[in-house]
């Protein structure tokens, strides 16, 4: 069943600018009948919910109407109050533990996005074992642990979407970024296989290749560019919940952002 999400910040009476065609006639709901509660709202679960994209999109999709949940190194609170759960994503074991306690919580997501990332940028000679490890493990090895405990209640549920983020590296393997495109490259494939598998079962898989840099605090300081040169977060959500809600006649598995200034 798909889900018709009021937009919760301005408190009522407009669905989204996006909305599904087979939702064209939908019942808006009035002011007093939009305050619900969590357990009466679907589920958006953001893997890799730091600063930056990942507490945007939490912001976003909680605006929009959805229960937002984030999972990140640190528990906290994104800055628009949704709860963010503090889990190793290295670790196959909490992770599961985690996304299992959310379900029973929340129950099953309605939107899954992974979004980690685990940089290290320097020359293949002086990468460790265990930084190329913890890359794989962040980026690749979570999306498994978290994919195989979400995907199969989606496909119980009828319905629900798990979008991937990528990089530049998820194509291209540039110098001093061994173990980053490794993980990447891997991130990509193991999305393309679960797009393919779980299509015919109601599920959307995409992979967003994010071709450039993201305008962050941190961003800004590291490379020093003017902000039209940069991606912006809530422009990168809108695309999120855009893809996120595609109609099942026109679903995208692969899509690729970039500034309009960026070379490609």
């Amino acid at each position: 069943m798909e889900h018709t999400v009021s937009d919760m910040k301005q408190g009522v009476g407009r669905v989204s600018r996006f909305r599904p065609a087979h939702i064209e006639n939908v019942y808006i709901k009035s002011e007093s009948e939009a305050v619900m509660s969590d357990q009466d709202k679907p589920l958006a679960l953001v893997v890799g919910a730091g600063p930056g994209l990942g507490q945007a999109l939490l912001t976003h999709f909680g605006d929009q109407g959805y229960a937002a949940v984030g999972l990140a190194r640190q528990s906290g609170q994104s800055s628009t109050g949704q709860e963010i759960i503090g889990v190793d994503l290295a670790d196959p074991e909490a992770t599961r533990a985690t996304v299992k306690d959310i379900l029973k919580a929340h129950g099953t997501p309605r939107v899954l996005i992974h979004n980690p990332a685990k940089l290290y940028i320097k020359p293949f000679e002086e990468t460790t074992e265990a930084e190329f490890s913890t890359a794989w493990q962040s980026m690749v090895l979570s999306a498994f642990s978290v994919a195989q405990e979400v995907l199969p209640k989606m496909v119980e549920a009828g319905e629900g979407s798990h979008i991937v983020s990528g990089a530049t590296a998820s194509l291209r393997g540039g110098a001093r970024f061994s173990a980053f495109a490794s993980a990447k490259f891997a991130l990509r494939g193991l999305t393309q296989s679960l797009s393919r598998e779980y299509q015919t079962k109601g599920i959307h898989v995409a992979h967003i290749i994010l071709d450039g840099i993201i305008d962050t605090e941190a961003s800004r300081e590291l490379h020093n560019l003017p902000t039209e040169k940069m991606m912006q977060t809530d422009a990168l959500s809108q695309m999120y919940w855009d893809i996120a809600h595609q109609p099942r006649s026109v679903w995208t598995h692969e899509l690729d952002l970039r500034p309009s200034t960026e070379g490609f």
